[in-house]
């Protein structure tokens, strides 16, 4: 268990909510809200969705998405537990979390969890920095209780350096973008919406309105596609979607395709893209924009 004194420490506190951030961030389109990490992932519901969110594809958890009973809840655990360890490449005996921690709601095996998922799955993510608590353990036998103390690590020290820089850059870079007058702003666009155009002409397929066009979803699979070099079957998307619902389906997707070919847009909500709103999607374009202008000119220079 982890000392009282170390529940007080503000570095776990900023631990903590960053998890919180990230789960709620990350289950937005969901309508999933975690308010506690000891309260909210025992029962297996959250990180059901995390799992199935954050690995897309080849998930399969049989179990039924609400588990009511004690008995339930610790079978539906193992079924997530099974699938989570396999995508981190642990064995059981490798893992700081059990069945029976998180379904006791213990924090420190939660958070050595959470962190392991981060670090998998999205590892641009920055986490606080060098966080650890001081644990007692605790063992009951025959001749009688016997505790010890120590420090236990649940973040390493930043050694991201390089690559946190570049990705603040980046950020940074964008938000300079959106902070510049209209007039500026639109010559961007402009810049950009030639690039769409120049990508989806093979399609016969024209973007006059960058706003509007791309709130379905279906331009932008399509340019993922064509810029990323591979074709979305239609049978994973909407191709005429007639509802918020597949709208956001189709969005949903397209992100999902931006993170799993390196592209940092998980702070962006689908529902954002949905609603027209103009900076998410020039975010999501100029980042496409960034990545393919910078390929191109390094394939130019290559030649």
């Amino acid at each position: 268990m982890i000392q009282p004194t170390s529940l007080k420490d503000h570095k776990l506190k900023s631990l903590k909510e960053a998890l919180l951030d990230w789960i709620n961030s990350t289950l937005k389109a969901e309508h999933i809200v975690a308010q506690s990490l000891e309260e909210d992932l025992f029962d297996g519901l959250v990180l059901h969705h995390l799992l199935i969110r954050l690995a897309r594809l080849g998930v399969c958890l049989p179990v039924n998405e609400m588990a009511l009973t004690s008995a339930a809840q610790t079978h539906k655990l193992e079924v997530i537990l099974g699938q989570l360890n396999q995508h981190l490449g642990l064995e059981e005996d490798q893992t700081k979390w059990s069945v029976q921690l998180i379904h006791n709601k213990d924090l420190l095996a939660t958070v050595h969890l959470l962190v392991a998922m981060v670090r998998r799955f999205q590892p641009e993510l920055e986490l606080p920095p060098n966080v650890e608590v001081e644990v007692v353990v605790v063992e009951v036998s025959k001749s009688g209780i016997k505790s010890e103390t120590h420090k236990e690590v649940l973040t390493e020290k930043s050694s991201a350096g390089h690559d946190s820089q570049n990705n603040s850059e980046r950020e940074h870079l964008i938000d300079q973008l959106l902070r510049l007058d209209t007039s500026k702003v639109n010559t961007v666009k402009q810049a950009i919406l030639h690039f769409v155009n120049r990508n989806m002409s093979s399609l016969g397929l024209q973007v006059a309105d960058m706003d509007r066009q791309f709130a379905d979803g279906v331009i932008l699979l399509l340019l993922i596609g064509q810029l990323e070099g591979f074709f979305v079957p239609l049978y994973n998307f909407n191709l005429t979607p007639v509802n918020h619902s597949e709208m956001l389906q189709n969005v949903t997707l397209a992100l999902d395709l931006l993170i799993d070919t390196g592209i940092e847009v998980s702070s962006i909500s689908p529902q954002d893209i949905v609603s027209q709103d103009a900076q998410a999607t020039l975010k999501v374009l100029y980042a496409l924009f960034k990545k393919h202008k910078e390929k191109s000119s390094h394939l130019k220079e290559t030649d």
